[in-house]
C-alpha cells in the first residue's frame, strides 16, 4: 500500500470543530504566553511545525482530534488560520456512524468539566465554545512538573485529571494552586496512580 502523504491545508480556526468538551484554562493562557514570546519568523515555523490533526466528517468539516488547547490559544492571539493534516476522511458517514468510529478509535472525548460522559450532541461546535477544566490545567502543570511522562495514550492528560478531580477538592485547585500541585505531586507518586498512562511513581514498598 502507498504512504500517503498528509494533506496540508491552511483552515480557519473557526471552522474547526472539536472532538471534546473542555480545556484547561490556564493551559491555554501558558500556550498564549508562549507564543507571544516568538518573533515573527519563529512564529512562522511554529505553525508550519505544528499541524492540527483531523478528521474530515459530515459535511466535510475538520474535526480537530488534538491540539485543542493550542487551537484555542492562537485563535485567542489573533491567529486566523491553521495548518491541518487529515489523518482519516469519514465525510461519507452520516453524523451518528461518524462518532462511533471516532469513539472507537479513541479521537473523541464527550466528557464535561464535572468528569461526565455526555452525548456527542453535547460537544461544542466551536474551538471558542470550549469550557475550563480546571482539573485538565492541574494535570497539565503536573505532567510538566515530572508528576508523569508523556504518554501516547490519548487523551492521556484528562485520564489524569480524573483521578485528580477525585482526589483533591475544586476549592483547593481554584484557591491555591500551587498548593493542589504539591498534593497532585503526591498523589501521582502513589500506587492508586499506578494505572494511569505515564505514571513514574515507586514500584516497590
Amino acid at each position: 500500500m502507498p504512504i500517503r502523504e498528509p494533506l496540508l491545508k491552511p483552515i480557519p480556526i473557526t471552522e474547526l470543530r472539536p472532538t471534546q468538551m473542555t480545556v484547561g484554562y490556564r493551559e491555554v493562557a501558558e500556550k498564549r504566553r508562549r507564543w507571544r514570546s516568538y518573533d515573527g519568523d519563529k512564529k512562522k515555523a511554529f505553525l508550519g511545525a505544528h499541524m492540527i490533526p483531523t478528521v474530515l466528517g459530515p459535511k466535510k468539516r475538520h474535526y480537530v482530534v488534538d491540539h485543542h488547547h493550542l487551537s484555542r490559544a492562537l485563535q485567542e492571539e489573533g491567529v486566523e488560520s491553521v495548518l491541518v493534516t487529515v489523518l482519516a476522511d469519514l465525510h461519507h458517514l452520516e453524523k451518528d456512524a461518524f462518532w462511533t468510529v471516532c469513539d472507537h478509535k479513541s479521537w473523541v472525548y464527550p466528557y464535561d468539566a464535572e468528569g461526565v460522559r455526555r452525548d456527542f450532541k453535547d460537544i461544542p461546535k466551536a474551538i471558542a465554545d470550549l469550557a475550563d477544566d480546571p482539573y485538565r490545567s492541574l494535570a497539565g502543570e503536573l505532567r510538566r512538573a515530572g508528576g508523569f511522562a508523556k504518554d501516547t495514550t490519548p487523551f492521556s492528560e484528562f485520564l489524569w485529571a480524573d483521578f485528580l478531580r477525585r482526589n483533591i477538592k475544586e476549592k483547593r485547585v481554584e484557591g491555591d494552586f500551587s498548593e493542589a500541585l504539591e498534593k497532585a505531586m503526591a498523589l501521582a507518586k502513589s500506587k492508586d496512580a499506578g494505572y494511569l498512562p505515564g505514571w513514574c511513581g515507586p514500584s516497590d514498598g
